[in-house]
């Protein structure tokens, strides 16, 4: 019942800090409760994990190649023994469209370096749209802060 109440809270904190840390229970709900009320104040969002972002700005908005998994036996000839480069869009890319604003909220923070977090905060500066929630690990009962405060800069 108390999370109908900061919803608002929540909110305005986030829109003033841009990216927020967030502790939440591990049965999982709150985030999804927060997620509700951000879309119904107007809000884009999009939930994905912090495994495997790589250079956050990048990632986020810019297209970039990847390259696939190795998967054994393959001809070197034909695109090295790395495998071929295959073009991806950003993550963000079409959540950026129009003049909404866009709330991405990534799972599994504590993977995340002090740097990434840091350009996590850059970015957000700079692209005053997006605001960023990283789930940085589990409590009993839902906290949230602003990363610069959790990071100390």
């Amino acid at each position: 019942m108390p999370l109908l109440l900061l919803g608002g809270g929540f909110r305005r904190e986030l829109e003033s800090a841009g990216v927020m840390a967030v502790h939440a229970p591990l049965e999982g709900g709150a985030e999804t409760r927060l997620l509700r009320r951000l879309r119904a104040a107007g809000y884009r969002t999009q939930i994905t994990s912090a495994r495997g972002l790589g250079d956050p700005e990048v990632f986020l908005l810019q297209k970039h190649g990847v390259r696939p998994p190795h998967l054994g036996h393959q001809s070197v000839g034909r695109g090295a023994a790395v495998g071929e480069v295959q073009e991806v869009m950003p993550q963000l890319g079409e959540l950026l469209l129009g003049d909404k604003p866009v709330v991405l909220w990534l799972i599994e923070g504590q993977v995340l370096s002090r740097s990434e977090l840091l350009s996590l905060c850059d970015l957000c500066r700079r692209e005053p749209r997006l605001k960023v929630v990283v789930e940085m690990g589990g409590a009993r009962s839902l906290r949230w802060q602003p990363m610069k405060r959790l990071l100390g800069a």
